[in-house]
């Protein structure tokens, strides 16, 4: 009887290798992820070079591994057995707060010290109090890479979290206060920091694991130099988080927060301002963006979205890309264009890929012509966060120049000349503003 439970055994144990050993090797591999939203790794080409390296035996073990049949499917159906088994440890009295301890790397953010050079200035003025913020749903679990996952499908909300210290945006104060001495009195100079949605939707029993990011931004503020503006956009949003302003699936905040930022900012710059009623509303529906890939958790996958943006009417733009080509790391290795271009691209329901609505993504100059013609020329340096705000500028400038801080080759001062920039915005989310490598970025740009 042990023997035919042992040769059972051998043979089911050998069907399924075989059937995956088929799957793997014969079936058709996929070249993009719907769920993580990103291309696959590549079949790399031979070269003698490659193979006496060891190279092409790594890049053929990347490819195949990262391309296996039915990925998505598979990836999908471990969140399922990982949410089942999530139930099963859930404790007495943990309804209101259920943590799930999940792969805490906190890549969010790192402590920067303080430039040294920082001068001890007067605070720019931030408004003190924070307007009544409707009161976040208390039900909440810790997932993947300490992402906090708030509510119930299909509404559950996926918050990156927040860890920086209060002086980790000094080096971004600095950083600005630099450009303005370099671009002298004939370019005005501008801070935006952008808080993330964290801040305003985090349950009560979880901030303590946030640190306040209005704390750090009131301490950037506060260095810098008098001639730069201050760009309140915190106070602004927070008037109005009882409207869709952040992305429930996303790391990005929603077109709606963008907005009105870019109104704090024309505000704080004193050009014209068109309201919502301008614009034309345009919806990409079941919307499900970067937060499922990052938290894999399934429940995200389950509580899409609309993805709502707003086109302006009755002004006139011409929009041209110098478009940069990256390699796998994302260090760019060329350049083509100018290129006449959409500012707003169009996707279909469903598509993962809509924030990119706005100029199509980040490795790209963008020049904005518009038939404003008061003079003025901006120059927005941004990270994906920023794709979101020109759109509502306009009717505010003649010209919009935005710069991602990770793809850009040219000298800034010699750009800003050749463009007769006007107004430049230090225009960056939190987490990003507090990186060490961000402020490399910019400081490359003098002089490079």
């Amino acid at each position: 009887m042990k023997k035919f439970q042992y040769i059972i055994y051998v043979a089911i144990v050998a069907v399924a290798v075989a059937t995956l050993s088929i799957v793997f090797n014969c079936f058709s591999r996929p070249s993009y992820s719907e769920l993580e939203n990103r291309e696959l790794s590549k079949c790399p080409t031979f070269s003698w070079e490659a193979l006496f390296s060891g190279k092409l035996t790594k890049d053929i073990s990347a490819w195949y591994s990262d391309s296996e049949p039915y990925r998505d499917s598979f990836m999908t159906l471990s969140m399922e057995f990982d949410k089942a088994k999530r139930l099963n440890i859930t404790t007495k009295g943990e309804e209101e707060v259920n943590f799930i301890a999940g792969d805490s790397n906190d890549e969010q953010t790192s402590e920067v010290n303080t430039a040294a050079d920082i001068a001890e200035e007067s605070p720019v003025e931030v408004a003190d109090t924070i307007p009544a913020q409707p009161k976040a749903e208390e039900k909440a679990k810790i997932a993947n890479h300490g992402i906090v996952l708030v509510g119930s499908e299909p509404n559950v909300r996926a918050l990156m979290a927040y860890k920086g210290g209060p002086t980790v945006c000094n080096n971004y104060a600095a950083m600005a206060n630099r450009y303005q001495r370099e671009l002298g009195e004939g370019v005005q100079v501008y801070c935006m920091l952008i808080p993330t949605a964290v801040e305003f939707y985090c349950p009560e029993k979880a901030k303590s694991r946030m640190k306040s990011q209005r704390e750090t931004i009131d301490n950037a503020y506060a260095a810098l130099d008098s001639c730069i503006i201050a760009v309140d956009a915190y106070s602004n949003i927070a008037k109005h988080t009882d409207e869709d302003i952040y992305l429930r699936t996303d790391h990005h905040w929603a077109p709606r927060g963008a907005y009105y930022a870019a109104e704090a900012f024309a505000k704080a710059a004193g050009v014209p301002f068109k309201d919502l009623s301008h614009y034309d509303e345009k919806v990409v529906k079941r919307y499900v963006g970067s937060m499922y890939r990052y938290s894999k958790d399934i429940s995200v996958k389950r509580s899409p979205e609309d993805f709502v943006y707003y086109t302006p009417r009755d002004i006139e733009y011409q929009t041209t890309y110098i478009n940069y080509s990256v390699d796998e790391n994302y260090n760019v290795t060329g350049c083509s264009g100018p290129v006449a271009g959409e500012y707003f691209f169009k996707f279909n329901d469903g598509s993962g890929g809509a924030y990119c609505t706005f100029m199509g993504g980040d490795s790209k100059i963008t020049q904005v012509r518009t038939s404003v013609g008061n003079g003025r020329r901006m120059l927005l340096l941004k990270d994906s966060y920023g794709n979101a705000v020109p759109g509502y500028l306009f009717y505010s400038f003649e010209e919009i120049h935005v710069v991602d801080a990770r793809y850009f080759t040219e000298n800034i001062k010699q750009y800003v000349a050749k463009h007769k920039i006007t107004d430049l915005v230090f225009g960056n989310n939190i987490a990003f503003a507090s990186s060490g490598s961000t402020i490399n970025f910019y400081k490359k740009f003098l002089t490079q």
